[in-house]
Protein backbone atom coordinates (compact mmCIF):
# COMPACT_ATOMS: atom_id res chain seq x y z
CA UNK A 1 0.00 0.00 0.00
CA UNK A 2 2.78 2.31 0.87
CA UNK A 3 4.23 2.00 -2.27
CA UNK A 4 1.11 2.43 -4.36
CA UNK A 5 0.91 5.49 -2.51
CA UNK A 6 4.09 6.37 -3.55
CA UNK A 7 3.69 6.22 -7.06
CA UNK A 8 0.68 8.10 -7.17
CA UNK A 9 2.47 10.87 -5.60
CA UNK A 10 4.84 10.87 -8.54
CA UNK A 11 2.53 10.69 -11.39
CA UNK A 12 0.46 13.48 -9.69
CA UNK A 13 3.65 15.36 -9.02
CA UNK A 14 4.74 14.89 -12.88
CA UNK A 15 1.97 16.05 -13.67
CA UNK A 16 1.66 19.17 -12.29
CA UNK A 17 5.85 19.92 -13.02
CA UNK A 18 3.97 19.57 -16.79
CA UNK A 19 1.11 21.92 -16.39
CA UNK A 20 3.22 23.84 -14.82
CA UNK A 21 5.53 24.54 -18.00
CA UNK A 22 3.00 24.92 -20.71
CA UNK A 23 4.23 21.42 -21.81
CA UNK A 24 0.40 20.35 -22.17
CA UNK A 25 -0.51 19.41 -25.48
CA UNK A 26 -4.01 21.54 -25.22
CA UNK A 27 -1.76 24.68 -24.38
CA UNK A 28 0.77 24.01 -26.33
CA UNK A 29 -2.20 24.18 -29.55
CA UNK A 30 -3.49 27.58 -27.94
CA UNK A 31 -0.27 29.29 -28.19
CA UNK A 32 0.65 28.30 -31.88
CA UNK A 33 -2.73 29.92 -32.78
CA UNK A 34 -1.16 33.72 -32.33
CA UNK A 35 1.23 34.59 -35.29
CA UNK A 36 -1.53 33.02 -37.52
CA UNK A 37 -4.09 35.51 -36.46
CA UNK A 38 -1.58 38.76 -36.73
CA UNK A 39 -0.60 37.42 -40.38
CA UNK A 40 -4.23 37.77 -41.20
CA UNK A 41 -4.52 41.04 -39.94
CA UNK A 42 -1.96 42.45 -41.64
CA UNK A 43 -2.86 40.85 -45.05
CA UNK A 44 -6.31 42.53 -44.49
CA UNK A 45 -4.69 46.19 -44.08
CA UNK A 46 -2.52 45.76 -47.06
CA UNK A 47 -5.50 44.94 -49.17
CA UNK A 48 -7.14 48.16 -47.60
CA UNK A 49 -4.45 50.61 -48.58
CA UNK A 50 -4.55 50.42 -52.44
CA UNK A 51 -8.59 51.00 -52.26
CA UNK A 52 -8.16 53.89 -49.99
CA UNK A 53 -5.22 55.24 -52.54
CA UNK A 54 -8.19 54.85 -55.14
CA UNK A 55 -10.86 56.24 -53.24
CA UNK A 56 -8.01 59.59 -53.12
CA UNK A 57 -7.36 59.68 -56.39
CA UNK A 58 -11.29 59.67 -57.12
CA UNK A 59 -12.45 62.46 -54.58
CA UNK A 60 -9.06 64.91 -55.80
CA UNK A 61 -10.66 64.37 -59.72
CA UNK A 62 -13.74 65.32 -58.51
CA UNK A 63 -12.50 68.42 -56.58
CA UNK A 64 -9.98 69.38 -59.63
CA UNK A 65 -12.89 69.80 -62.05
CA UNK A 66 -15.53 70.81 -60.29
CA UNK A 67 -14.56 73.22 -57.70
CA UNK A 68 -12.24 76.48 -58.67
CA UNK A 69 -10.09 77.65 -55.99
CA UNK A 70 -9.35 81.40 -55.86
CA UNK A 71 -6.11 82.18 -57.79
CA UNK A 72 -4.19 84.02 -55.93
CA UNK A 73 -3.24 87.79 -57.33
CA UNK A 74 -0.95 88.81 -60.33
CA UNK A 75 2.70 89.37 -59.26
CA UNK A 76 3.62 92.94 -59.93
CA UNK A 77 7.24 93.33 -62.38
CA UNK A 78 9.59 94.00 -60.04
CA UNK A 79 11.52 95.33 -63.36
CA UNK A 80 12.20 98.96 -63.82
CA UNK A 81 9.23 100.85 -65.55
CA UNK A 82 9.72 103.15 -68.48
CA UNK A 83 9.15 106.80 -67.48
CA UNK A 84 5.89 107.74 -68.28
CA UNK A 85 5.90 110.10 -71.47
CA UNK A 86 5.14 113.86 -71.07
CA UNK A 87 2.08 115.38 -71.63
CA UNK A 88 1.43 117.12 -74.77
CA UNK A 89 1.87 120.76 -74.21
CA UNK A 90 1.92 122.21 -77.80
CA UNK A 91 2.99 122.41 -81.00
CA UNK A 92 6.66 124.34 -82.34
CA UNK A 93 7.09 125.97 -85.53
CA UNK A 94 10.64 126.56 -86.09
CA UNK A 95 11.93 128.51 -89.39
CA UNK A 96 15.41 129.92 -90.07
CA UNK A 97 15.76 132.51 -92.26
CA UNK A 98 18.38 133.43 -94.92
CA UNK A 99 19.56 130.22 -95.96
CA UNK A 100 22.01 130.29 -99.28
CA UNK A 101 24.86 132.01 -98.47
CA UNK A 102 28.77 130.62 -97.62
CA UNK A 103 30.16 129.85 -94.46
CA UNK A 104 26.41 129.78 -92.54
CA UNK A 105 26.08 126.50 -90.07
CA UNK A 106 24.13 124.42 -92.43
CA UNK A 107 25.16 121.01 -91.27
CA UNK A 108 24.38 122.07 -87.46
CA UNK A 109 20.98 123.50 -88.66
CA UNK A 110 19.89 120.32 -90.05
CA UNK A 111 20.56 117.85 -87.35
CA UNK A 112 18.45 119.84 -84.79
CA UNK A 113 15.45 118.75 -85.46
CA UNK A 114 13.91 116.78 -88.28
CA UNK A 115 10.92 119.13 -88.64
CA UNK A 116 13.05 122.33 -88.79
CA UNK A 117 12.05 124.52 -91.74
CA UNK A 118 14.22 126.53 -94.00
CA UNK A 119 13.90 129.38 -95.55
CA UNK A 120 15.87 130.62 -98.57
CA UNK A 121 16.69 133.68 -99.64
CA UNK A 122 16.00 133.35 -103.93
CA UNK A 123 18.94 135.91 -104.15
CA UNK A 124 21.60 134.24 -102.40
CA UNK A 125 24.31 132.83 -104.09
CA UNK A 126 23.97 129.36 -103.25
CA UNK A 127 19.84 129.13 -103.11
CA UNK A 128 19.26 126.43 -105.61
CA UNK A 129 21.79 124.25 -104.07
CA UNK A 130 21.09 124.35 -100.86
CA UNK A 131 17.17 123.96 -101.81
CA UNK A 132 18.55 120.87 -103.74
CA UNK A 133 19.98 119.20 -100.70
CA UNK A 134 17.65 120.33 -97.82
CA UNK A 135 14.74 118.55 -100.20
CA UNK A 136 16.90 115.64 -100.67
CA UNK A 137 17.57 115.36 -96.74
CA UNK A 138 13.90 115.40 -96.22
CA UNK A 139 13.08 119.26 -95.01
CA UNK A 140 10.65 121.67 -95.89
CA UNK A 141 11.62 124.30 -97.38
CA UNK A 142 10.35 127.88 -98.33
CA UNK A 143 10.90 130.54 -100.22
CA UNK A 144 12.27 133.89 -97.95
CA UNK A 145 10.61 136.43 -100.67
CA UNK A 146 12.28 140.31 -100.63
CA UNK A 147 9.87 142.43 -99.96
CA UNK A 148 10.15 146.20 -99.38
CA UNK A 149 11.14 147.67 -95.49
CA UNK A 150 10.26 150.93 -94.19
CA UNK A 151 13.40 152.49 -94.56
CA UNK A 152 13.90 151.49 -98.24
CA UNK A 153 15.90 152.70 -100.11
CA UNK A 154 18.26 153.32 -97.59
CA UNK A 155 17.65 149.71 -96.24
CA UNK A 156 17.41 147.25 -99.03
CA UNK A 157 15.68 143.77 -99.43
CA UNK A 158 18.24 142.49 -101.90
CA UNK A 159 18.07 142.44 -105.87
CA UNK A 160 14.55 141.41 -107.22
CA UNK A 161 12.55 142.52 -104.50
CA UNK A 162 8.79 143.21 -104.54
CA UNK A 163 7.95 147.10 -104.13
CA UNK A 164 5.11 149.37 -103.79
CA UNK A 165 6.14 151.46 -106.39
CA UNK A 166 5.42 148.38 -108.75
CA UNK A 167 2.12 147.51 -110.75
CA UNK A 168 0.42 144.72 -110.27
CA UNK A 169 1.82 142.94 -112.96
CA UNK A 170 4.98 143.85 -112.07
CA UNK A 171 4.41 142.14 -108.17
CA UNK A 172 3.03 139.11 -109.96
CA UNK A 173 6.37 138.55 -112.08
CA UNK A 174 8.48 139.60 -109.45
CA UNK A 175 7.03 136.96 -106.79
CA UNK A 176 7.16 133.89 -109.90
CA UNK A 177 10.69 134.28 -110.29
CA UNK A 178 11.86 134.43 -106.30
CA UNK A 179 9.38 131.11 -105.90
CA UNK A 180 10.89 129.64 -108.75
CA UNK A 181 14.48 130.15 -107.82
CA UNK A 182 13.76 127.75 -104.65
CA UNK A 183 13.43 124.38 -105.99
CA UNK A 184 10.86 122.68 -103.73
CA UNK A 185 9.42 125.74 -102.14
CA UNK A 186 6.14 124.93 -100.32
CA UNK A 187 5.83 128.23 -98.65
CA UNK A 188 6.37 131.68 -98.80
CA UNK A 189 7.72 134.05 -95.77
CA UNK A 190 8.94 137.92 -96.19
CA UNK A 191 12.20 139.14 -96.01
CA UNK A 192 11.76 142.51 -94.48
CA UNK A 193 8.58 144.04 -96.00
CA UNK A 194 7.43 146.09 -93.17
CA UNK A 195 6.01 148.87 -95.92
CA UNK A 196 5.39 146.24 -98.38
CA UNK A 197 3.05 143.94 -96.48
CA UNK A 198 0.95 146.69 -94.79
CA UNK A 199 -0.04 147.29 -98.28
CA UNK A 200 -3.46 145.73 -99.35
CA UNK A 201 -2.91 146.10 -103.25
CA UNK A 202 0.53 144.13 -102.64
CA UNK A 203 -0.50 141.89 -100.66
CA UNK A 204 -3.17 140.74 -102.91
CA UNK A 205 -0.65 140.61 -106.23
CA UNK A 206 1.59 138.48 -104.22
CA UNK A 207 -0.71 136.14 -102.94
CA UNK A 208 -2.93 135.84 -106.33
CA UNK A 209 0.42 135.07 -107.95
CA UNK A 210 1.49 132.01 -105.53
CA UNK A 211 1.18 128.56 -107.24
CA UNK A 212 -1.92 126.55 -106.43
CA UNK A 213 -1.36 125.03 -102.42
CA UNK A 214 1.57 127.39 -101.56
CA UNK A 215 0.71 128.94 -98.32
CA UNK A 216 2.03 132.23 -96.67
CA UNK A 217 3.71 133.02 -93.59
CA UNK A 218 3.13 136.43 -92.19
CA UNK A 219 7.05 136.97 -90.58
CA UNK A 220 5.23 140.41 -89.06
CA UNK A 221 8.40 142.82 -89.16
CA UNK A 222 5.56 145.62 -88.68
CA UNK A 223 2.07 145.55 -86.47
CA UNK A 224 0.29 147.18 -89.23
CA UNK A 225 0.90 144.01 -91.68
CA UNK A 226 -2.41 143.08 -93.47
CA UNK A 227 -0.60 140.07 -95.46
CA UNK A 228 -2.30 137.14 -93.16
CA UNK A 229 -5.97 138.31 -93.01
CA UNK A 230 -5.87 139.64 -97.10
CA UNK A 231 -4.48 135.33 -97.33
CA UNK A 232 -7.20 133.89 -95.64
CA UNK A 233 -10.10 136.28 -97.54
CA UNK A 234 -8.67 134.35 -100.57
CA UNK A 235 -8.22 131.65 -99.83
CA UNK A 236 -4.44 130.71 -99.14
CA UNK A 237 -3.65 129.27 -96.35
CA UNK A 238 -1.60 131.08 -93.97
CA UNK A 239 0.03 131.84 -90.31
CA UNK A 240 1.80 134.91 -88.53
CA UNK A 241 5.21 134.50 -86.75
CA UNK A 242 4.82 134.52 -82.81
CA UNK A 243 8.74 135.35 -81.45
CA UNK A 244 11.65 136.18 -83.02
CA UNK A 245 14.27 134.35 -81.54
CA UNK A 246 17.25 136.73 -82.07
CA UNK A 247 16.97 140.25 -82.49
CA UNK A 248 19.42 139.79 -80.03
CA UNK A 249 22.20 137.40 -81.58
CA UNK A 250 23.72 136.30 -78.09
CA UNK A 251 23.32 132.63 -76.50
CA UNK A 252 21.33 134.61 -73.56
CA UNK A 253 19.27 136.35 -75.20
CA UNK A 254 17.82 133.04 -78.15
CA UNK A 255 17.66 131.31 -74.90
CA UNK A 256 15.19 133.74 -73.59
CA UNK A 257 13.24 134.00 -76.55
CA UNK A 258 13.01 130.36 -77.66
CA UNK A 259 11.77 129.60 -73.33
CA UNK A 260 9.14 132.10 -74.71
CA UNK A 261 8.03 130.71 -77.45
CA UNK A 262 7.35 127.67 -75.73
CA UNK A 263 5.48 129.69 -73.18
CA UNK A 264 3.54 131.02 -76.23
CA UNK A 265 2.88 126.84 -77.87
CA UNK A 266 1.67 126.22 -74.49
CA UNK A 267 -1.09 128.70 -73.91
CA UNK A 268 -2.39 129.04 -77.53
CA UNK A 269 -1.42 125.28 -78.51
CA UNK A 270 0.58 126.11 -81.56
CA UNK A 271 3.72 128.86 -81.91
CA UNK A 272 5.69 129.79 -84.87
CA UNK A 273 9.29 131.33 -83.76
CA UNK A 274 11.47 132.67 -86.70
CA UNK A 275 15.37 132.86 -86.34
CA UNK A 276 18.38 133.27 -88.70
CA UNK A 277 21.33 131.53 -89.83
CA UNK A 278 23.66 133.20 -86.84
CA UNK A 279 25.77 130.61 -84.95
CA UNK A 280 24.46 131.91 -81.46
CA UNK A 281 20.75 130.65 -82.95
CA UNK A 282 21.96 127.49 -84.25
CA UNK A 283 23.84 126.39 -80.75
CA UNK A 284 21.12 127.16 -78.68
CA UNK A 285 18.55 125.39 -80.45
CA UNK A 286 21.21 122.12 -80.63
CA UNK A 287 21.35 122.63 -76.61
CA UNK A 288 17.13 123.32 -76.00
CA UNK A 289 15.53 121.76 -78.43
CA UNK A 290 15.86 118.00 -77.09
CA UNK A 291 14.63 119.36 -73.38
CA UNK A 292 11.69 120.93 -75.34
CA UNK A 293 10.78 117.64 -76.53
CA UNK A 294 11.22 115.88 -73.21
CA UNK A 295 9.07 118.29 -71.96
CA UNK A 296 5.99 117.36 -74.02
CA UNK A 297 6.64 119.88 -76.87
CA UNK A 298 6.41 118.78 -80.21
CA UNK A 299 8.45 120.32 -83.35
CA UNK A 300 5.92 120.39 -86.23
CA UNK A 301 6.52 121.30 -90.49
CA UNK A 302 5.08 124.73 -90.94
CA UNK A 303 3.06 123.68 -93.85
CA UNK A 304 1.24 121.93 -90.73
CA UNK A 305 0.52 125.22 -88.82
CA UNK A 306 -1.11 127.04 -91.65
CA UNK A 307 -5.42 127.03 -92.23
Amino acid sequence: MEDRGLVWAAKHTTAALLCENEFVPGWEGRRRLSPRQSSFRTIALLTLIPVFGLLAVLVWTFVSQNVRLPKPPPRKATGARRPAPAAHRGRIVLILDDVGFDHQPLSAAMRIDPNINFSILPNARRASEFANLLHDRGFEVLCHLPMEPEQFPRVSPGENAVLTTMSDAEIARTTMANVQAVPYARGVNNHMGSRATADRRVMESVLAALPDGMYFIDSRTTGTSVAASVAHEMSVRAASRNVFLDDSATDAAVRSQLRQLAREAEAHGIAIGIGHMYPATVRVLTADVPALRRQGFRFIRASEAVR
